[in-house]
């Protein structure tokens, strides 16, 4: 479980747990006989056979310049099953590149390139000494769904008996307000949240569920505004 440093209402700070709980699918998929079905990696093609078939526009085509020509296929390597893989970066050529320059680009509502820019591996701020901010600004349930689109959630996870009532408390009144509270990072909490060293930055929303002594404080990460066009 990850750490993050995040402060309350009272502007009170302290050092939880974060994960990603993964859903159980209600449906599970099995082979015909019934067996359990798993999944496996395996060669599809090899390099020169990429650029081969790359040149024609159907398999058709393709089909007809192997058979019409002294092309090999390496039946030994395509099709074999493999496990463990590294990623490699190819060149118009099929020739490795060892040196990339990577970019960042953003798009406009109409999927048009608005900008590009050189990319920066941003470090993670979730985890410092400087904690998230409780911003103040809540929007009610309804109104965040319809306004961001939520790509990450993960649940924010008591440490000892004092983080626990410091984490209950928190989801004690966002549920009663039936509100999502927005946290930012910085001093200020106006920095977008970055899990990861290199990771996306993203607005946080915390949402609280409570029953009994029940609680479930959970983190909403959103990289995208909806607006009307």
């Amino acid at each position: 479980m990850r750490g993050i440093n995040i402060t309350n209402d009272k502007k009170r700070d302290a050092l939880v747990g974060f994960d990603a709980k993964a859903a159980k699918p209600s449906i599970i998929m099995t082979l015909a006989d019934g067996g359990e079905r798993r999944n496996v990696r395996f060669v599809k093609t090899t390099v020169n056979e990429a650029l081969f078939l790359k040149r024609f526009k159907t398999l058709d085509e393709a089909c007809e310049a192997i058979a019409a020509s002294e092309c090999e296929l390496d039946i030994e390597t395509s099709g074999c099953l493999i496990d463990k893989t590294s990623k490699l970066f190819l060149g118009p050529g099929g020739e490795v590149v060892y040196r990339l320059q990577r970019l960042r680009v953003t798009y406009d509502p109409q999927g048009g390139e608005k900008e590009r820019q050189p990319f920066s591996s941003l470090p993670s701020n979730v985890n410092t000494a400087v904690p998230l901010v409780w911003t103040g600004k809540e929007f009610p349930r309804r109104e965040a769904i319809e306004k961001f689109v939520f790509t990450r959630n993960y649940q924010i996870r008591h440490t000892s008996g004092v983080t626990y009532d410091f984490l209950y408390g928190m989801a004690k009144g966002l549920h009663e307000r039936g509100t999502l509270m927005l946290i930012g990072a910085g001093k200020k909490g106006t920095d977008p949240l970055v899990l990861n060293l290199g990771g996306k930055p993203y607005r946080g929303f915390l949402e609280g569920r409570v029953e009994g002594e029940k609680y479930a404080l959970i983190l909403h990460l959103s990289d995208m505004e909806l607006r009307s066009i």
